[in-house]
């Protein structure tokens, strides 16, 4: 049996942070399905395909959900992950920016991955997992 690690507020706050990038994911999911305003963010486009959009969308909210749940549990993998998705999620919001989709719509997710990249890089957070960055 492991002995229970303190969680930091730096992780707890990632763990949060992560936590928004899953709603905030979640939102732009549901504007490319029609069921938000599209008038709140301007024009909805992926390459022409709004449902490609969604679906590549909702599997990066999934999966923010996960991480925020390990990191909220200190799970060591959830570190590496977190890293991972932030900066599949910035490449996601630029390519669907190339593809019709307006800056309005992918701008709070951008502000939120740069702000979990450079929290989750930062000595703290990194510390409370170890050294979560090398194989084990």
């Amino acid at each position: 049996m492991q002995a229970q690690r303190h969680r930091p507020v730096g992780v707890t706050i990632l763990a949060i942070l992560a936590g928004i990038a899953f709603i905030i994911n979640s939102a732009i999911t549901l504007v490319f399905l029609g069921a938000l305003p599209i008038a709140l963010f301007g024009r909805t486009g992926f390459f022409g395909e709004a449902l490609l959009g969604a679906i590549l969308w909702g599997i990066l909210a999934l999966i923010w959900a996960w991480v925020a749940l390990g990191l909220w549990r200190l799970e060591r993998k959830a570190w590496s992950y977190v890293v991972i998705v932030s900066i599949l999620n910035l490449i996601l919001a630029g390519i669907s920016v190339l593809g019709s989709t307006s800056w309005q719509e992918v701008l709070l997710s951008v502000i939120a991955n740069v702000a979990i990249l450079v929290y989750s890089l930062s000595p703290e957070v990194k510390e409370a997992f170890g050294d979560a960055g090398h194989p084990a």
